[in-house]
């Protein structure tokens, strides 16, 4: 069992270096394949939409800092890993937002929600809370 965590500013340059702190842990972890790419793709996910919203939604605001830690432990109680996103931007749950519909064609759909209703889909257990100032976003994948 360990945890690992690697804070970054908010920027969607960082993303590269992002994936790869998850993908060495993943792989030290021994991690199945499959798991492993959702996982990747949910952090992506929950990572671009910090570091293109979380910060610019108020723009008379300031922040104390437009960092995001990310936030990686793992468990053998069930074989899992657990993945924690942490920012100080403007509060948003994304677990509130309306699920897409879709069985509406791209063009139909609104734009956005997909990258949050594939993670719901795809993590075994997905929480939000609002603390300390603090947006923090769990998902958790068992192995």
């Amino acid at each position: 069992m360990g945890v690992r965590e690697l804070t970054v500013e908010a920027k969607t340059e960082n993303l590269s270096q992002v994936l790869a702190f998850l993908e060495q842990r993943l792989e030290e972890l021994d991690c199945p394949m499959k798991a492993q790419m959702q996982v990747e793709m949910a952090l992506e996910e929950m990572f671009v939409n910090v570091a293109s919203y979380a910060y610019k939604r108020d723009p008379s605001a300031v922040y104390p800092s437009e960092l995001v830690t990310i936030h990686v432990e793992d468990t053998e109680d069930p074989r899992s890993v657990a993945v924690t996103l942490t920012d100080c931007g403007m509060p948003f749950d994304p677990l509130k937002q309306e699920e897409p519909d879709i069985t509406l064609s791209a063009q139909e759909r609104q734009i956005g929600g997909l990258g949050i209703f594939l993670v719901r889909k795809s993590m075994d257990h997905v929480e939000y809370e609002h603390k300390d100032g603090k947006n923090i976003l769990t998902f958790r994948k068992n192995l």
